[in-house]
């Protein structure tokens, strides 16, 4: 049996598989429990013994020192790989993970957001996903030839589309400086644009939660449901941002629990409106197809199938 493991910022979560197989007794482990990633496995593993592992972190994963970037949490990989009395450890960026999860998924795993044309065969495919942070990949190629490149565009400056996404940039730089699309683009940033917009509408009330701000979207909240739109508008405008970064026909794809749990709340509508609305390239990104991943915790998935490449 192996370890598979994907970390995120807020939670761990595990798994067993073995070799070519699919993960196994999967737990998720909170981080603010544990001192830091060894334990956690240390605990998810209670004793049992297996040799080889794979992790995915949300962080850049750019030598062998691995500070994660929503939490507390660092390690290294010769450290950890002894700790764990590992032969191999293997750490890869958590979307990474996700985009060799899409490679393996089913049609059924898919929801369709806005059908395009058909995804072109070996067209480069953008893996985008708001949870605690923001994460992107590209899977590029198809079957043995696939490889994902892995991104950190969710730290590049946010870039607002209208007047209102601009007032609300105006009063995210006093408080951040630097505001990168992952400040709106992640569940903290649902939180915190439900504040900001009540704040500019001279409202009194403040929201504690993400859930919070979907809960009280459901009922009619109206900071809350414009929070919700301009979430969906600033999601479709950077993932059109991104299909023309790299000219990814081959399809864009939306995962994660936090657009998963929005429901019907995801506006729709507004996620393929930012997404189109390129000026003279419009035309183009009328053709690339954009879903949604309704399969939860692929990470795990994405981990095994990385191990097992």
């Amino acid at each position: 049996m192996r370890l598979v493991g994907d970390i995120g910022g807020t939670n761990a979560r595990f798994a067993l598989c073995e070799r070519g197989g699919l993960p196994q007794d999967e737990r998720k482990l909170s981080v603010r429990d544990f001192p830091g990633l060894v334990e956690a496995a240390l605990a998810y593993l209670a004793g049992r013994s297996v040799d080889e592992a794979v992790f995915a972190v949300a962080t850049p994963v750019l030598g062998d020192v691995v500070a994660f970037t929503n939490s507390p949490w660092r390690f290294t990989v010769p450290e950890a790989r002894e700790q764990l009395g590992l032969r191999h450890l293997a750490v890869i960026n958590d979307f990474v993970a996700q985009a060799w999860a899409v490679h393996g998924l089913k049609r059924g795993d898919f929801r369709s957001l806005r059908p395009g044309l058909v995804g072109k065969p070996g067209r480069p495919q953008v893996v985008i996903g708001p949870g605690t942070g923001l994460g992107v990949a590209f899977l590029l190629g198809e079957g043995e030839t696939a490889r994902v490149l892995p991104s950190e565009a969710g730290h590049s400056s946010f870039s607002p589309q209208d007047e209102r996404q601009a007032e609300v940039l105006a009063r995210l730089r006093r408080e951040f400086g630097h505001v990168s699309t992952e400040r709106l683009l992640s569940g903290p940033g649902l939180l915190r644009l439900a504040n900001v917009l009540a704040e500019i509408e001279g409202r009194k009330e403040r929201f504690g939660s993400p859930l919070e701000v979907s809960e009280r979207a459901a009922g009619d909240c109206a900071p809350c449901l414009e929070a919700v739109r301009m979430f969906s508008a600033i999601l479709g405008a950077t993932a059109g941002n991104l299909a023309l970064t790299l000219l990814a026909d081959g399809g864009v794809h939306i995962t994660g629990g936090l657009c998963r749990n929005l429901g019907p709340l995801l506006n729709v509508d507004a996620v393929v409106r930012g997404f189109t609305e390129k000026g003279r390239f419009a035309r183009y990104l009328d053709t690339v197809p954009v879903d949604q991943v309704m399969r939860p915790h692929i990470g795990l998935l994405g981990a095994a199938l990385h191990l097992a490449d």
